[in-house]
């Protein structure tokens, strides 16, 4: 992996902090290419949560990677526990230079850059109901069939009239 930009102790500003996770979402959805999974961003959860990455395996086990930018990024999340609920998996994903142990002991943890990922820390299984992993399957089928729809055509989805 190459070294990601340092952190500014006082923080980043927001399009930095943008910048970099959207660097960190790229080699993670990488890494888990790899290994034969799947990921989207920006996956919305019933409850209205965005997760920012969702990845299905192909035995259908999902896993949501909360990617935290800077120190201040995690600091200020509060909602992250609520996604334990809608994966088998939970992961931190940060920078290599991200102070690791902010990040709670028993919570899965993977350090990223813009070309892949390793994990540090792996995340406990906590394997969903039947019901809920069916629900959470057919949204991510509908949100990656849409969201290759629109690359195709990016007025499919426009009212027509």
């Amino acid at each position: 992996m190459t070294p990601a930009p340092p952190f500014e102790p006082q923080g980043l500003p927001e399009t930095a902090r943008r910048d970099t996770a959207s660097l960190l979402s790229r080699g993670l959805v990488r890494y888990h290419a790899e290994l034969g999974l799947v990921c989207l961003s920006e996956f919305t959860l019933r409850s209205g949560r965005r997760a920012d990455l969702m990845c299905l395996d192909p035995k259908g086990g999902l896993t949501i990677i909360e990617i935290k930018s800077s120190v201040e990024d995690f600091r200020s999340d509060h909602k992250w526990p609520e996604y334990r609920d809608y994966c088998d998996r939970f992961y931190f994903a940060v920078a290599e230079d991200f102070p690791r142990d902010l990040i709670p002991g028993d919570q899965g943890l993977m350090v990223a850059d813009a070309y892949g990922a390793t994990v540090i820390r792996e995340a406990a299984a906590a394997p969903l109901n039947a019901a809920r992993r069916r629900a959470i399957t057919l949204r991510f089928a509908q949100l990656a069939a849409r969201r290759l729809t629109l690359c195709m055509d990016p007025d499919a989805f426009a009212p027509s009239g």
